[in-house]
């Protein structure tokens, strides 16, 4: 019999995503590698920068820019549909102010799967990405186009949106496709669930054009708290290593407060390293 192959499957959640960097980060330090990466949201962008092997590099460039403009903000989402500004974001800070390492990325050989929703099924797409090179880096906006604050990313004949609508946490997914063994990074603390969409009157406004989108936002809280227990059963199965907040990030959604930042990412540091060992032995 061969060896069970291990996953990894990323949580979103916008700046607050920041503290799976910071267990990213302490999973590299320690050559800690992965069969298959799964990453939803912010959870993908952090997790090619891993597969990269650019350690560091998610929490130098979001403590650099999080209060520039440029970066994020209302101004961006004003002029250009997007609170997070994709030129800036997808453009000019991969290519040319803290340069994504392609390279290394392409050679590696994990498997690197990026979750997105199609707005006109609701459902969700798990792209298996080869490069991030050119356009291909448009897989990640759309895993992390966070409805009504970002414009419709359109891919070959795909619509597509945040994939934190249609799955937030795909451990299912990874289990179909064979990792047997995985490990899952969440952003919420334990004891933490979902609400209802607040804003549901204006995304069914804004969205009206695609019914099955509406659908999936307006039922997202029920299958995200479903996900969570299923997530603890199999935990209790030993099939599922959790890492979570060991307490609440003090770092939000869209955070420009560098020191809540820093302090986030750091407590992903903290909580990766109290189980560091098990997580070697787990992935032996």
């Amino acid at each position: 019999m061969g060896k069970n192959k291990i996953g990894l499957v990323l949580e979103g959640g916008g700046h607050r995503g920041i503290y799976t960097a910071g267990v990213l980060d302490t999973f590299a330090e320690n050559k800690i590698s992965f069969d298959g990466v799964m990453g939803v949201s912010a959870g993908c962008v952090h997790g090619a920068s891993f597969l990269s092997g650019q350690i560091g590099r998610s929490i130098r460039y979001t403590t650099k820019y999080c209060d520039n403009s440029n970066y994020m903000g209302i101004g961006s989402l004003i002029t250009t549909g997007n609170f997070f500004n994709e030129k800036f974001c997808y453009y000019d800070l991969p290519e040319t102010l803290d340069p994504f390492d392609n390279d290394s990325f392409d050679k590696n050989q994990t498997q690197f799967f990026a979750v997105c929703t199609d707005v006109k099924t609701g459902s969700a797409i798990y792209h298996e990405c080869e490069t991030l090179k050119g356009e291909k880096i448009k897989w990640l906006q759309a895993s992390a186009s966070m409805p009504l604050v970002s414009k419709i990313i359109k891919i070959d004949d795909n619509l597509l949106l945040d994939g934190g609508i249609a799955d937030s946490i795909p451990i299912k997914k990874m289990q179909e496709l064979g990792f047997e063994k995985n490990i899952v990074i969440l952003t919420q603390e334990a004891g933490y669930r979902k609400n209802p969409n607040s804003l549901l009157p204006i995304i069914k406004l804004v969205y009206k054009k695609y019914p099955k989108l509406i659908e999936a936002i307006e039922n997202r809280h029920i299958i995200y708290n479903q996900q969570l227990e299923f997530l603890e059963e199999q935990e209790k199965l030993g099939n599922v290593i959790i890492i979570r907040p060991s307490e609440k990030p003090t770092a939000s959604r869209t955070e420009k407060d560098k020191e809540k930042i820093l302090e986030t990412y750091n407590l992903g540091k903290k909580d990766a390293l109290s189980i560091i060992k098990n997580i070697i032995e787990y992935t032996n």
